[in-house]
């Protein structure tokens, strides 16, 4: 979803781009651009509407037409608003007291064991006491991997010799 929607709003910027002077008209032919991508990309239709009527009225200010370099504005605008929408990231992690477990899921080479050794690196910056569990028991030299990151880390790491059980 998210790459469509980035493939979208490029070629939407492109095109604003590609005029020599930015006018109303093909300003408005840009954004129709970044309202279909959103489409595309499954946003629901009252949020795509509520969203593009916020960036059209702002993107179709004097100040941004007559600006050095009005198609970055309008990135700028585009993208403050999908701040306002997503609101602000709280990469803050909200664990328990006791014992809190997370299991990471995903694709064979998507980075679940890098991702795991840096939420535990994240975790014990925090004051939290992690420990790293092998799971991935189907790859080969997962475990080993998994070692020799919460070795480098100074991270435990809890694995069982020949298993072949996750559970």
């Amino acid at each position: 979803m998210f790459d469509r929607l980035q493939e979208g709003l490029q070629s939407a910027i492109k095109s604003m781009r590609g005029k020599g002077r930015l006018s109303e008209s093909n300003m408005r032919d840009g954004l129709k651009l970044v309202e279909e991508s959103l489409l595309e990309a499954d946003v629901s239709y009252s949020a795509v509407k509520s969203f593009m009527d916020r960036v059209t009225e702002k993107a179709l200010g004097e100040s941004v037409l007559l600006s050095l370099d009005p198609s970055e504005q309008v990135v700028g605008i585009v993208r403050d608003e999908l701040v306002n929408i997503l609101g602000p990231v709280d990469a803050s992690l909200h664990l328990d007291h006791d014992v809190t477990v997370l299991m990471l899921c995903g694709l064979q080479g998507s980075g679940k064991t890098t991702t795991s050794g840096k939420l535990a690196r994240l975790i014990r910056e925090g004051g939290g006491r992690p420990m790293l569990v092998a799971a991935d028991l189907q790859r080969a030299a997962a475990v080993n991997q998994l070692h020799v990151l919460g070795e480098q880390l100074g991270i435990p790491v809890y694995s069982e010799e020949g298993a072949t059980d996750p559970v």
